[in-house]
């Protein structure tokens, strides 16, 4: 059984994109995640401890939009996977990773990626 641990808009500036002028100044990304992972101690006990802290995985997280370098959000959704399954806790995560002001000529709010992966 997993339970779902959900984190939504978690914004950062960070440098991804395959354009020159992307690679030379931070945009807007949004992050969302769905982490999953046994809460059933949690619940019983009302403990921090006996949970994921999400506060310090939405710093671990922002640090990889914030001081890595990607040319594809597909990298950027992946790397953030990876950094959450580093908690031998999580089982999965899903990971959507929106470019808030995507450069093409037509009227987009926003492109995305979501990928989930599962802890081997």
């Amino acid at each position: 059984m997993s339970d779902v641990i959900g984190l939504r808009g978690l914004r950062a500036l960070g440098f991804c994109g395959a354009l020159p002028e992307e690679q030379a100044r931070r945009q807007p990304f949004e992050v969302d995640l769905d982490v999953e992972t046994d809460l059933t101690t949690a619940g019983r006990t009302d403990d921090l401890a006996d949970t994921i802290d999400y506060g310090a995985l939405c710093s671990q997280v922002e640090s990889v939009i914030v001081d890595e370098r990607f040319v594809l959000i597909e990298r950027m959704a992946a790397r953030a996977a990876e950094v959450v399954l580093a908690d031998p806790r999580v089982h999965a995560v899903t990971v959507t990773v929106r470019k808030l002001r995507p450069p093409v000529p037509q009227q987009l709010d926003t492109s995305s990626v979501t990928i989930r992966r599962v802890r081997p």
